[in-house]
């Protein structure tokens, strides 16, 4: 019997079943050292409630990898879990994000310029220290001796029972405390390390598989434009999409130091800067689709792929261009003509110095100005006989990108000092961190401002207007948490309040089709990305079943 007990404490780590719960314990009490942080500061939770979550956490996961502790399984699939924990205590320590299915979404389609922007010693230290040394131990281990498959599967199953037993116990033992903190810290459950990876990798690849196949559902199919009078210039729209931008950072909005300095000298009939807007998502693979669906955030189902406004704009008889500075368009533009900014068109001149350069792994990266580069030349390429009806022109941001929001403003504009020059935030003091952030906005202010003089010299041969908005915001230090996405139901507002501009020039057909003085009326109006579609396609002329006048911010400003 004694050597029974002492075999607990002593396992044969040869065995698949040893070897899971000894990963089980050691993801579950060191890798989630981030929870164990996080629970610390929250009210009338004390020790003893934190090591019994220990406990829970180490005997639910024990209970999961028993049912895999098969002798050509168990490693591999525990080599995987522990470098995933390791990465996720750091990117959870460091910048206080969850990991959810949306996090999944984004982490798949992030390109390698923003997985560089995320790597440090930190990171390496951590997938060191808690992911490949344990793994490195584990590899080690010998082979399992021959055990007889009914005695093998009774073992696991043995161990999964004792698994939820335990875990059952110890949460009866402080229900109250955990009812009442599951209920009010929801994002607990998405920091629970490895059992937040395995959940939500699961429930994206659920959704992938059962999702629907083909192409995409046809939306807005009897799109067409309204006539226009004889004489009159096709609309020429510029959409600007922002990137990480918050709209409580922005001078036009109230913020004290100014982050606009250019576009405050334009504001007046012509410019308004809308202070109430929300987001569709915390994160751009949630809001970029959300933004330019009809149905708004409610109503959309991104597991249910459908065509969107670029499709319906363009089968209205417009032409329609989307250039891309980020990493990509996510499907959105995928049937329009579209282009990053790098590629060049035909007989372009070259990019100017110092607008783009090459890291150390050979990828190139431009600030947004290089947006504005040769578009007439990028235009020309477009059809003629669309390009006579009108233009809706996209300008997809790098914006405010983070954590290495230095690398997002240009030498000469950087007025907010010292900044953050790392992408190691929380090495930072929060000013810095604040002052890297706002010079971002600095240059979307430029951006924004000369692209409004580049529609000012178009406007002999168009009806030109700009709308900028950014696809979510982004936390910067508050109550220990940076960056963004969020699970939306408990993301912050510096998350969803985002910055949306309207610049409608006097003298345009747009500006003389609205009452006068509604326009700046739109400035406290509350607004979300859910006017978006309804909004471009009102302010062009296009229409079709899918079209909402009560979601068109200028429907009600229209003579």
């Amino acid at each position: 019997m004694l050597k029974r007990l002492l075999a607990w404490f002593r396992p044969d780590t040869s065995r698949p079943l040893s070897q899971a719960w000894l990963a089980a314990a050691w993801m579950g009490l060191l890798a989630n050292w981030p929870l164990w942080q996080q629970l610390n500061t929250l009210p009338g939770v004390g020790v003893g409630f934190t090591l019994a979550f220990a406990g829970m956490v180490t005997a639910a996961t024990g209970a999961v990898l028993s049912l895999l502790a098969w002798p050509r399984l168990i490693k591999g699939v525990l080599v995987v879990l522990l470098l995933a924990s390791g990465a996720l205590a750091y990117f959870i320590g460091s910048y206080g994000i969850v990991f959810d299915p949306t996090m999944v979404v984004n982490m798949v389609q992030t390109d390698v310029r923003e997985t560089r922007d995320l790597l440090s010693w930190r990171l390496f230290a951590s997938l060191a220290l808690l992911g490949a040394l344990p793994a490195w131990w584990l590899l080690r281990r010998p082979a399992a001796p021959a055990q007889a498959l009914p005695r093998r599967l009774g073992g696991n199953l043995a161990g999964f029972a004792l698994g939820l037993v335990a875990m059952v116990l110890l949460a009866l033992s402080v229900f109250a405390t955990l009812s009442s903190t599951m209920r009010n810290y929801k994002s607990i459950r998405y920091m629970v390390t490895p059992l937040n990876a395995v959940y939500s990798v699961s429930i994206v690849g659920v959704r992938s598989l059962s999702g629907p196949k083909g192409p995409p559902v046809v939306i807005g199919a009897d799109a067409r434009l309204l006539p226009r009078p004889d004489g009159s210039k096709p609309p020429l729209l510029l959409f600007v999409v922002g990137e990480t931008a918050r709209g409580m950072n922005f001078s036009l909005n109230g913020y004290a130091r100014p982050t606009n300095p250019e576009l405050t000298k334009l504001q007046g009939p012509s410019l308004v800067s809308l202070r109430q807007v929300t987001s569709c998502g915390t994160a751009t693979a949630a809001s970029l689709p959300c933004m330019f669906a009809p149905q708004g955030r409610a109503g959309f189902d991104a597991d249910k792929p459908q065509e969107n406004l670029l499709d319906v704009l363009q089968r209205a008889g417009l032409a329609v261009l989307w250039l891309d500075n980020q990493s990509g368009c996510k499907g959105l533009c995928d049937r329009v003509p579209h282009s990053p900014t790098a590629k060049l068109p035909d007989g372009a001149a070259p990019l100017p110095a110092g607008l783009c350069s090459k890291d150390e792994l050979g990828e190139e990266e431009c600030f947004d100005e290089a947006l504005l580069h040769e578009l007439d030349k990028r235009i020309a390429a477009l059809d003629p006989e669309r390009l006579k009806r009108g233009l809706v022109l996209v300008m997809h941001q790098m914006g405010s990108h983070g954590p290495a929001y230095f690398k997002r403003s240009p030498p000469d504009l950087k007025p907010f000092q010292p900044e953050c020059k790392s992408n190691t935030l929380q090495q930072c003091q929060r000013e810095q961190v604040v002052n890297a952030y706002d010079n971002t906005l600095v240059t979307t202010d430029r951006l924004l401002t000369r692209a409004i003089g580049w529609l000012q010299a178009r406007s002999a041969r168009f009806d030109t207007g700009m709308l900028y908005v950014s696809d979510h915001g982004e936390s910067l230090g508050e109550n220990g948490l940076y960056l963004h996405g969020m699970p939306y139901a408990m993301a912050p507002k510096e998350q969803t309040h985002v910055p949306m501009i309207l610049w409608v020039p006097e003298g345009g057909a747009t500006a003389a089709s609205l009452k006068p003085g509604c326009l700046g009326s739109l400035r406290d109006q509350p607004a979300s990305h859910d006017n978006l579609f309804h909004t471009v396609m009102g302010w062009v002329g296009a229409r079709a079943d899918v079209y909402k006048p009560e979601w068109d911010l200028l429907a009600g400003c229209r003579r």
